[in-house]
């Protein structure tokens, strides 16, 4: 699959000198283009391209400005690589996680190295995937009991989506409804072991055979979709990805 690439960057000759290269590579697509933060915005959500590249500087919204905007309004964001003329922009570009910078006048060396980073990303989250059933251990416990403050209640784990601390209490989100419990995360870990339960960051614990899908989003962390009417969205942290992906065999 090709990647598709977005160039956003108000000089003709740095323009024309990316896309020449770009052009050269037989798994790209080029995007139309744009020559400031706000037509890169525009064009972004028109076309949807895998990866931008854009000059930090342009006239009107910067590039960085427009990649905050892109990021905080998209469910699975671009990469991103930045390119500048001036290399102490390159802690800017990487205070929002930017997968690289390249610095004008473009090398083509560093360019293939750039390519390469960028291949790697995709080869590793090219296609959403579909989660199987993750198998019960036969001696894990059946039913559950919380105590939410007033009264014990008995549910399934299997009725479990996710739970997540809030305001000192536990919320535990069901087929049914929320249930808040003065137990801690790691208690209610501790008491489904052996059932599908994984954390997919420090403060989510998810039902595994409850995930609809699970998506790329930003510089190697994720998103799951669970199958709750809501189709809610859970991140998944970079340190828990790998562990994740094996508890369905991938």
């Amino acid at each position: 699959m090709k990647m598709r690439i977005m160039i956003a960057e108000d000089e003709y000759l740095a323009k024309d000198e990316l896309m020449y290269m770009l052009e050269k590579e037989k798994d790209i697509e080029l995007c139309p283009s744009a020559e400031s933060g706000e037509e890169l915005i525009e064009l972004y959500f028109e076309h949807k391209p895998d990866i931008l590249i854009l000059d930090i500087e342009m006239p009107g919204m910067t590039g960085v400005d427009a990649a905050r905007q892109i990021i905080k309004t998209t469910k699975t964001p671009p990469h991103i690589v930045f390119t500048t003329a001036y290399d102490n922009y390159a802690v800017e570009a990487f205070d929002i996680e930017a997968v690289d910078y390249l610095l004008k006048p473009f090398d083509q060396i560093r360019f293939q190295q750039m390519l390469e980073r960028l291949r790697n990303r995709k080869s590793y989250s090219i296609e959403e995937i579909e989660p199987k059933q993750v198998e019960v251990d036969s001696s894990a416990i059946k039913k559950l009991l919380i105590d939410d403050g007033e009264k014990m209640i008995v549910i399934s784990p299997s009725s479990i989506y996710y739970a997540v601390p809030s305001d000192r209490m536990l919320e535990i989100y069901t087929e049914e409804k929320v249930i808040e419990s003065k137990l801690t995360l790691q208690e209610l870990e501790k008491k489904l072991k052996g059932q599908p339960f994984f954390r997919t960051h420090r403060s989510y614990l998810v039902n595994l055979n409850q995930i609809l899908e699970i998506t790329p989003w930003f510089n190697g962390a994720y998103n799951i979709t669970l199958k709750d009417k809501n189709k809610t969205t859970i991140p998944v942290s970079r340190s828990a990805r790998k562990g994740l992906f094996e508890k369905f065999g991938n």
